[in-house]
């Protein structure tokens, strides 16, 4: 199948599969049919972007041309790849998950929620294989407000004020700042393509003050990376049904925003103009007050998810410090770091949801004894964590490497004692919960009953066990994940 072919198959399989859910919404088996079917097409899709990329077969489709100088355009080059086989293969992992969360919890609204995901997916595969900045831009809207729903999806009054922070945050950071900073682009450079060795290094007229102006746009405007000021939205947006936080927030929507700071890094600046930047060390300095302050702020959340959101605030910025790092071993280190972590923190959610399904209970203070009564869940949880913290042999391990040899090849030595302190607060945060799970409880010799006395749905601790292996998986093949990405941050495979 052509590269053409595919690239019109990653953002159709998606829409066709909300289409099919639309109209199967009445027969509960045939919605969630639908809803696989298209994450495996889409899975199967993904690998042969990738297949023909690696191949060096062009991957490339110009869908039409809005006004002059602003083309529809798709080019799958090996970062999107990555981005996009993790985001579909973890669709199909989380529709799974999502089948067994949904109706054991008899949550509402099922149709939509089906729907809204699926659009999302194709929100994430066409900022994955955007070929310039315009494109990533119309799709990054996309996927804001196709979760806005989902986000918002218990229509209560929590809920409803969760949505608004979100949509408000996310549609606020891009137009007021991300759609400047892409304007200015285009004006500079004549062009918003993304360029192998950077756009902007190639255009005329850039100074330091004109690139540090625009850096500084793009690190804020782009606030699915979560870079404190601007990470407000994603605990608020924990209101959501846990399938919500485990794909769209630990995948794909934030996954999204650090991918685009990525891309921007790469193919905007080029790692040349980044280093001649002098907002490079205020981005980088702010990437690290985020990974420790937001891990501080994790250890006082007695509630599990919210702590599992800043959490995930601190170590999104662990890809942004990687970029700003402006090397290779520090780029290489945050493109891992999107695989790592998404097998990581979605193992984390699920067993979160898991175990709020079978017993109610949402706070970490009230899940003393519950690892006896569910040991998968909480065996998943413990691997996942440490993952998270960077121990091998897990897959988060390899991305920290990196990342302190790219502090070192940077001169920014300090960007390793940050790191450093990160897995130490990880630790003070993750672990406890595991533990704190293997306690006997206080008072009786078994915990409270279940709020399902047959306990969490099968699919719902399938899951997690699946992502968790997966994190072990990963750490195997990393060597050929680094060379698959070589020659995105210019290297040679």
């Amino acid at each position: 199948m052509s590269g053409e072919v595919l690239i019109l198959a990653a953002l159709i399989v998606p829409l066709l599969t909300a289409a099919g859910i639309f109209f199967a919404g009445k027969l509960p088996d045939v919605r969630e049919g639908v809803t696989l079917l298209g994450a495996a097409a889409l899975f199967f899709v993904s690998i042969g972007l990738a297949v023909t990329v690696s191949s060096g077969q062009p991957a490339e489709y110009l869908m039409g041309t809005s006004v002059p100088g602003l083309d529809f355009a798709f080019k799958m080059e090996p970062l999107g790849a990555v981005f996009a086989l993790v985001a579909s293969g973890l669709w199909i992992v989380n529709s799974f998950y999502s089948i067994g969360y949904m109706r054991g919890n008899r949550e509402r609204n099922q149709t939509r929620f089906y729907i809204c995901f699926a659009i999302a997916l194709m929100g994430a595969m066409g900022v994955a294989m955007a070929a310039n900045l315009f494109t990533l831009f119309v799709f990054y809207e996309v996927l804001t407000l196709s979760t806005f729903p989902l986000v918002a999806h218990k229509e209560d009054a929590k809920a409803l004020r969760g949505g608004r922070i979100y949509l408000m945050t996310l549609l606020g950071t891009s137009i007021g700042l991300f759609l400047v900073a892409i304007i200015w682009t285009a004006t500079l450079a004549g062009s918003m393509d993304f360029v192998p060795g950077g756009l902007l290094a190639q255009a005329e007229g850039i100074t330091p003050v004109i690139a540090s102006a625009l850096l500084i746009l793009f690190a804020f405007g782009i606030g699915k990376a979560a870079l404190m000021p601007v990470h407000f939205w994603l605990p608020n947006a924990m209101v959501a049904p846990t399938p919500v936080s485990a794909l769209l927030h630990a995948v794909a929507v934030v996954k999204a925003g650090v991918f685009t700071m990525a891309k921007v890094g790469i193919y905007i600046f080029g790692t040349d103009l980044l280093k001649e930047t002098p907002a490079r060390d205020f981005i980088l300095g702010v990437a690290c007050f985020t990974i420790v302050v937001s891990s501080l702020i994790a250890l006082t959340k007695d509630n599990l998810k919210a702590r599992l959101a800043y959490s995930t605030i601190s170590q999104l910025s662990y890809i942004t410090a990687g970029v700003m790092l402006a090397n290779q071993a520090g780029l290489m280190g945050g493109a891992l770091q999107i695989p790592a972590h998404a097998f990581g923190k979605i193992t984390l959610f699920m067993c979160a949801g898991a175990i709020y399904v079978a017993t109610g209970k949402s706070e970490i203070s009230q899940m003393r004894g519950l690892g006896r009564r569910m040991p998968w869940v909480f065996g998943a949880f413990l691997v996942g964590s440490l993952s998270i913290i960077g121990l091998p042999p897990f897959a988060g391990a390899w991305p920290k490497v990196l990342l302190m040899l790219g502090s070192a090849d940077s001169g920014d030595s300090y960007v390793a004692w940050v790191l450093v302190i990160s897995s130490l607060l990880n630790i003070a945060y993750l672990l406890p919960i595991a533990i704190l799970g293997l306690m006997p409880p206080k008072g009786s010799p078994e915990p409270a009953p279940y709020k399902r006395p047959e306990g969490a749905p099968v699919f719902t601790v399938a899951a997690p066990v699946f992502t968790a292996f997966g994190t072990f998986v990963l750490f195997l093949f990393m060597g050929e994940i680094y060379n698959f990405l070589l020659p995105a941050i210019g290297g040679q495979p």
